[in-house]
């Protein structure tokens, strides 16, 4: 019998539990579309579970302050593999492998890969110290806000990631073109998105992390950025976070698994009706033939080759 996919709300997320999962795939959305994943990610969600995986949809969560969000999602994810466990034992349901962190894969898309790049540099606190020396009470907010999380808890290390079109967000790209005087006041005042994306940036320049990551691009996105950006002025080419994150993950051990498929930047978006994904967004391309999409198909390549190499790390 076909697994049935159906989200259930446990603790502060929504879970489909696989009654015979490969793995854990938990994944946080874009602004907006990622605060209902379970509704705008959904075809995107069920083509991992009917892969084998159980989903975590974190919904995504606003603020101007990243870290608390990133560390919120470290937390969850201790909370949610108990819970899981024993509500897949209770039905039963295979529930050892919810015991090993390496079986959790983590899925960002949008701004949520920058809380995904922001718990992988956890590992490496003195980067972050020397990343943010400009600001000795934001490091401090930091270290003091893990105290309480176990050394083996405070960071994803040794769990694959899956970046699709990454955003790291700052206070200009938070706010609307027209008002980008007030996103210049709150950085002034203090008041602004941090880490910055300066700072997210060193994190993972000077880190030696990032090793099981994968990126998934489009070709038309204008917010991410695409691989064609590297064609353009060195001011233009700054602003491709897709082009940035190309050319500081190549060189790791493991050089960063990535492709570019068509598509724009809401392209994970949608809902299947009939042969066709609808990603309710009319600014879009709204409506897609499903035997042109090949995104989850590309995915699901990506996390099971970077679960090969987690093996070899």
């Amino acid at each position: 019998m076909k697994p049935q996919f159906r989200f259930q709300p446990l603790s502060f997320s929504w879970v489909a539990l696989h009654p015979n999962p490969k793995g854990v795939v938990q994944f946080i959305g874009g602004a907006f579309f990622g605060s209902f994943p379970t509704l705008f990610y959904r075809y995107f969600l069920r083509n991992l579970f009917e892969e084998g995986y159980t989903i975590v949809a974190l919904p995504f969560r606003f603020s101007f302050r990243h870290w608390p969000i990133a560390i919120s999602l470290l937390r969850e994810q201790t909370v949610l593999r108990r819970e899981i466990a024993a509500i897949a034992q209770n039905l039963g349901y295979q529930h050892e492998i919810y015991q090993d962190k390496t079986n959790y894969f983590w899925v960002g898309h949008s701004l949520g890969c920058k809380y995904l790049a922001l718990l992988e540099v956890l590992d490496d606190l003195k980067v972050v110290e020397e990343c943010v020396a400009d600001s000795r009470s934001q490091y401090q907010r930091i270290a003091d806000s893990i105290q309480d999380i176990p050394l083996d808890e405070r960071s994803i290390k040794g769990q694959p990631s899956l970046l699709i079109a990454p955003d790291i967000s700052d206070t200009e790209s938070a706010i609307p073109q027209p008002l980008a005087f007030l996103a210049h006041f709150l950085d002034k005042v203090g008041l602004g998105v941090l880490p910055t994306r300066k700072q997210t940036q060193c994190f993972v320049e000077r880190s030696r992390l990032f090793n099981l990551t994968a990126l998934i691009s489009f070709d038309k996105d204008t917010i991410a950025g695409s691989e064609d950006d590297i064609k353009k002025s060195p001011k233009e080419r700054e602003k491709s976070d897709v082009v940035w994150a190309i050319a500081q993950l190549k060189a790791r051990k493991f050089p960063i698994l990535q492709e570019e498929l068509p598509g724009k930047h809401l392209e994970p978006v949608g809902i299947q009706i009939g042969d066709y994904v609808v990603d309710l967004n009319p600014l879009d391309k709204f409506i897609e033939p499903i035997k042109y999409r090949f995104l989850e198909t590309v995915a699901i390549q990506f996390l099971e080759e970077v679960k090969r190499r987690e093996k070899v790390l």
